[in-house]
Parts: C-alpha cells; sequence; structure tokens
C-alpha cells in the first residue's frame, strides 16, 4: 500500500493493517502493539519526514511462519530513530526531554525493529511474533 505521508491517510493505512492481521490470525494482543508501532511510525512520517513537501509512505506486509512483518518506506530525509537515546522513564512527565517517547514504545512492543536507508529510502522493518 502507498499512500501520501499524510496524517489524514493513517486511518487507511491502520485499516489496512487490521485487514492482514484478521487473515492470518494475529491475536488480540499483538494487534494491539503492531496497530500502535504502525501510527507511531507513520505519524512521525507524515509529521517529518517531508519538510519541503508532501512525499509517499510504503507499507508492505510479509509473514513467515509464526512472525507478522511490517516494512515502512520513505524517501524523505534520511533519519534512523533507532539511534536516539531512549528517554529516562523515571522522570516524571514535566522533567523528561521531549520526544523519543514513541520509539521507545516501538521497540518494546515488537520482537523486532530495524532500520536501513538504501536507493534514498528510510525503511524501518518491525516485526511481531504471531
Amino acid at each position: 500500500m502507498t499512500v501520501p505521508a499524510l496524517v489524514e491517510n493513517l486511518n487507511d493505512v491502520l485499516d489496512f493493517i487490521d485487514e492482514k492481521m484478521e487473515e492470518i490470525g494475529i491475536g488480540a494482543k499483538s494487534q494491539y502493539s503492531i496497530r500502535v508501532s504502525v501510527e507511531e511510525l507513520f505519524v512521525n512520517i507524515a509529521h517529518y519526514a517531508y519538510p519541503n513537501g508532501e512525499g509517499d509512505v510504503t507499507i508492505t506486509i510479509s509473514t513467515k511462519p509464526g512472525e507478522f512483518i511490517v516494512e515502512i518506506k520513505d524517501s524523505g530525509i534520511p533519519y534512523n530513530p533507532l539511534e536516539k537515546a531512549d528517554p529516562d522513564i523515571s522522570l516524571s512527565i514535566d522533567k523528561r526531554k521531549i520526544g523519543g517517547l514513541g520509539i521507545y514504545m516501538v521497540k518494546n512492543m515488537m520482537d523486532s525493529v530495524n532500520y536501513t536507508y538504501q536507493n534514498g529510502q528510510n525503511i524501518m522493518t518491525i516485526m511481531k511474533k504471531a
């Protein structure tokens, strides 16, 4: 699925993900983790990947025995969110630095999170064991 990187397209992306999870029978807890992770990654791309205008996001889903894999590609500015330090969640909210909590949640909700940059594209691959 390829859509413009606009927050307004989030529901279409989540519907696509939901349909595929239903097809292969992903459990409710894993569905929640996948939905939250895809939402976080998509919204970040929509807000930050294309500072000079619109661009697209491509969502590809694949499965292996016991694994549900989502690949999210964009041609925006190169950015590896996995290089950002994890937030100090022991601090109270008013003492924490802004940013980083979303990718921290993705890293903790998914069984695997990988980033690569190739052929002018950011590629985030997340995997949840089914």
